[in-house]
């Protein structure tokens, strides 16, 4: 008597049931997703290697959202894709400013302000207003940044020996240089 064949055992009809099932919910998915971004314009640029950085002298900013695309309407909209969940609080303050940066660059580029920006998490999206309120955090930020530091931090190893600036930093805590 020889082996039973695999392909003959009802669990490997099963099986190909669920693969096939799983394949055709994954094309599923990439169609209504490529649907959805059909919905927002016309892919203008990605950044899949060395596109065109956007500057604004102006601001003293520079930087290259992943992907930008072109509206209906003819403005464009950057989009910023993350390479995890969405946090369940929102998006960070961090990655809100990185958007509403992208969408100052793209409005000093084309002229034209975009209406939003898209923060992309492998697991949903959002879209970031780009409005009076968010600008003028985002300029607010920049002009904070922009001063000369004013000593306000109190060095200690512990921070400063885990800090990516301790090497040029002048307010180093002894025992850390």
């Amino acid at each position: 008597m020889g082996a039973p064949s695999l392909l003959s055992a009802p669990w490997a009809a099963w099986l190909l049931l669920a693969v096939g099932v799983a394949v055709a919910a994954w094309a599923a998915r990439a169609l209504f997703k490529r649907r959805a971004d059909a919905r927002l314009g016309r892919l203008v640029a990605v950044d899949a290697g060395a596109p065109s950085i956007l500057r604004s002298d102006r601001y003293r900013l520079e930087g290259r959202p992943d992907a930008v695309r072109e509206l209906p309407d003819g403005r464009a909209v950057p989009i910023e894709l993350k390479s995890r969940p969405a946090p369940r609080g929102g998006p960070p303050a961090s990655h809100l400013v990185q958007v509403w940066a992208y969408c100052l660059l793209v409005e000093e580029e084309t002229g034209r302000a975009p209406p939003f920006g898209i923060l992309r998490y492998v697991d949903g999206e959002y879209r970031v207003p780009w409005d009076r309120p968010a600008r003028a955090e985002l300029l607010c930020l920049r002009d904070a940044i922009a001063r000369p530091y004013d000593g306000r931090a109190t060095p200690s190893p512990g921070r400063c020996t885990r800090c990516p600036w301790s090497p040029v930093c002048d307010l180093r805590a002894p025992g850390t240089r």
